[in-house]
């Protein structure tokens, strides 16, 4: 009778394990329930824009140049100071070039033989006169003839003093100091004391003393892709974020859009400059980057949503909307204005409705325990 049953026993094990097997395989292979998280719409501001990479410049920034050339003997002024109109910048001591002294060598030399000459003429009419053997009408042509060689000298030795020294005492001419041309504060000064410096002529465009500009006008200049330079209207605002400010915004007017395109890297880009509103208190330095964002249209305190819930088909715009818990129907609803993250909702919701999420943030029930849906 033993012998019966066990071979029994072991048979209905074999069958229950089988069978056992076979119902935790199926429900292993059976799909897990999928909650889905929703959404609500909300009020918010929806501000589209376009960005502009750039920097935060004087709207004139001038640099000063010598009118001769020389060796930098004085500097004045230093990066960071306020100067005026006509202050000194630096003093240049001249090195003669030497075919220019030796002509001035030369022509005052002829000047002075003239003046000799005129002056012992001068002497003898002046005799002929006083004896009355001359009319006054002739001595007086005698007498202009004299003045004008005696011009003629004081300005060859004038020029011979310019050439060596670059000033003349005589006439007051000064051309070894350079001096600011406009009111601003000094923002480089490049060269150093004992350096050589080169005038600026009609070929060659000197040696740059310092650079000043007005730091109380700012401009931004930056650029735009070609794909975004359509968008853009000269008068529209701009929102300015500069990088050494962090948080801080400066307002400013688009002002300037350039009508000629330039490749960089492969692109288009299009130069746009703006007025820049300064703040009170903050202190903007030259070259500063920043980032300029255009604003091309505003909606305030507006119904919106998320933008990633949004369907699209057929040229029109679907939500699913939850009817009841994890039950979802397709409403149709018309869109306005969108920032790229969040659209303003003109008709179709309320801000009571509730949206489904994409299947991409879909949770399992184990994930939806310790997860709270999205308001």
């Amino acid at each position: 009778m033993i012998r019966r049953i066990v071979p029994m026993l072991l048979t209905l094990s074999v069958v229950a394990a089988f069978v056992l097997t076979l119902v935790f395989l199926y429900k292993k292979s059976q799909a897990k329930p999928v909650l889905y998280q929703t959404a609500s719409p909300f009020v918010t501001d929806i501000v589209k824009k376009t960005v502009a990479p750039g920097a935060i410049v004087p709207r004139r920034e001038v640099t000063i140049k010598p009118r001769v050339s020389g060796v930098l003997e004085k500097l004045y002024v230093e990066a960071g100071q306020s100067v005026k109109e006509r202050q000194l910048i630096a003093r240049i001591q001249i090195i003669p070039n030497v075919v220019a002294l030796n002509n001035a060598e030369s022509g005052v030399r002829s000047a002075q033989i003239s003046f000799d000459n005129a002056k012992g003429q001068l002497q003898r009419y002046q005799q002929l006169f006083d004896q009355k053997l001359m009319n006054e009408t002739e001595f007086n042509q005698f007498k202009v003839g004299f003045d004008l060689k005696q011009q003629e000298l004081e300005a060859a030795l004038s020029n011979r003093e310019l050439v060596k020294e670059g000033a003349s005492k005589r006439t007051g001419n000064v051309s070894n100091v350079v001096t600011s041309t406009v009111v601003g504060t000094v923002l480089d000064v490049p060269v150093k004391e004992g350096s050589s410096v080169t005038e600026a002529n009609n070929f060659n465009e000197g040696t740059t003393i310092a650079s000043i500009a007005d730091m109380s006008d700012m401009i931004f200049q930056g650029r735009v892709d070609e794909s975004e330079v359509g968008k853009i209207v000269e008068g529209m605002p701009v929102s300015i974020t500069v990088g050494a400010l962090g948080e801080l915004k400066l307002e400013g007017k688009l002002e300037y859009i350039s009508p000629k395109g330039k490749e960089k890297e492969g692109t288009i880009e299009f130069e746009v400059k703006a007025a820049v509103t300064l703040k009170q208190g903050v202190l903007i330095r030259a070259n500063y980057s920043a980032n300029a964002d255009i604003i091309l249209d505003t909606r305030k305190a507006v119904l919106a949503i998320d933008e990633s819930l949004v369907q699209f088909e057929k040229g029109k715009t679907f939500v699913e909307v939850e009817t009841a818990p994890q039950a979802f129907s397709r409403r149709e609803l018309k869109l306005g204005l969108s920032d790229g993250i969040n659209v303003e909702v003109l008709s179709g919701l309320d801000k009571s409705s509730r949206l489904k999420k994409p299947l991409t943030e879909a949770v399992g029930p184990t994930e939806a325990k310790s997860k709270k849906p999205a308001q």
